[in-house]
């Protein structure tokens, strides 16, 4: 009986706890063309969009009975590309933090050209 009540525990803390995922969706958005683009990024990987590197390195998704909820931490890099006679810049870390799908609107990401916001994490 104590086998059946603990292994029903342990199965319903298993179901409330987030799925990670191996990969995340980030939508990038180039303001000056209005052009938005949907990347897939593996975690851990780094992908550009524009001069940003966008490095993802957690995306979770909340349970299915939950309120839908879409989580990915990134650092964000801006490596701007050097004008004609200038020396390369080095690139600097711009942001590190979570992203949520349902408020895109609190991430931290400031850059004058491009913004990037949390779409979905997939297997």
């Amino acid at each position: 009986m104590m086998r059946t009540v603990l292994g029903a525990a342990l199965f319903m803390a298993a179901l409330a706890t987030p799925a990670f995922a191996e990969r995340a969706v980030i939508r990038g958005l180039d303001k000056v063309t209005g052009h938005a683009r949907d990347y897939t990024m593996s975690i851990g990987r780094t992908t550009r969009i524009g001069s940003l590197e966008v490095v993802p390195r957690a995306c979770a998704k909340s349970a299915p009975e939950e309120t839908p909820e879409v989580r990915i931490y990134v650092q964000v890099y801006d490596h701007p590309t050097a004008r004609e006679g200038e020396a390369e810049q080095a690139r600097r870390e711009i942001f590190h933090g979570w992203l949520f799908a349902s408020s895109p609107g609190l991430n931290a990401v400031d850059h004058p050209v491009y913004d990037i916001w949390a779409v979905d994490c997939v297997q």
